[in-house]
């Protein structure tokens, strides 16, 4: 197939077997599984995954690459055309999961273009409640991210948001030459699993508040990025240190500030 990648879209087609085998055995399929895989590109993880799947939902936002795959006429492919970014995955969830609960059932799997990866992981945290698990390849420095501890000099606010919702597991790294074009940067798998203790989404919206402001500016100690919101008394009674940075707090820590933040409306004007 000819298609050239387009740095728009932030193409980078998987071409390297092994590594789609290796994700593939991460993801223990079975046929009657409702998966949704984002980006399909060229097929090379679409067309093994329906080789082991009844069915396969994919988002592509390149008409082009979709004309490609509907000219395969592919059985049990059903091809969504659009943003991933605009797309209502409760409703697929719902859809694929039929008459069937859905709460826990979508699976979400995908080679994410690098311009999109970050924010489709904040997207899917309000619609954890619908996943079972996610299994994507990702840039490794955003991996990293995902599973920081705290002190770490990866630790910051996507660390914070999604380990609060996900069991965030690292799979295996995926060099540059797995890829055509081959980016600049080492790529790796990692595997996402909704805690079962998650935040409900009032409180998560205020734990995104709470992040933002605290990760507002990372040289800043947590007394001057929450002035406005917290006193220095305040974050004491929290057992908190004013001195301290945002980098340092654990997660118990943000939820404490979050709580305390109270009113998600007022924190967010």
């Amino acid at each position: 197939m000819n298609h050239r990648a387009r740095k728009r879209f932030g193409q980078n087609f998987l071409q390297d077997l092994s590594i789609i085998e290796r994700m593939l055995a991460a993801m223990r399929l079975e046929r009657d599984d409702p998966v949704v895989e984002v980006g399909p590109g060229l097929g090379a993880l679409t067309l093994p995954l329906l080789e082991r799947l009844d069915r396969l939902a994919v988002v592509e936002i390149d008409r082009d690459l979709i004309q490609l795959l509907e000219a395969r006429n592919l059985d049990g492919l059903t091809i969504h055309n659009g943003d991933v970014m605009k797309f209502d995955f409760n409703a697929l969830a719902a859809e694929l999961a039929g008459s069937a609960p859905t709460e826990h059932s979508l699976r979400v799997v995908g080679n994410l273009p690098y311009n999109i990866g970050t924010p489709l992981l904040i997207q899917l945290l309000d619609c954890h409640e619908q996943i079972r698990d996610v299994h994507v390849m990702l840039q490794k420095e955003v991996v990293d991210r995902l599973h920081a501890d705290p002190g770490t000099r990866a630790f910051g606010r996507l660390s914070v948001l999604m380990q609060s919702v996900f069991e965030v597991t690292p799979l295996f790294t995926v060099p540059p030459e797995s890829f055509d074009p081959a980016p600049k940067v080492q790529s790796a798998v990692v595997r996402l699993k909704p805690r079962t203790d998650a935040p409900d989404k009032a409180f998560l919206a205020a734990l995104q508040a709470c992040t933002r402001i605290a990760f507002a500016s990372k040289r800043k100690t947590l007394r001057n990025n929450f002035k406005g919101y917290l006193d220095e008394a305040a974050l004491e009674n929290l057992q908190i240190n004013p001195q301290a940075r945002a980098e340092t707090l654990n997660l118990e820590a943000f939820y404490r500030i979050a709580k305390q933040l109270g009113d998600v409306q007022a924190v967010l004007k």
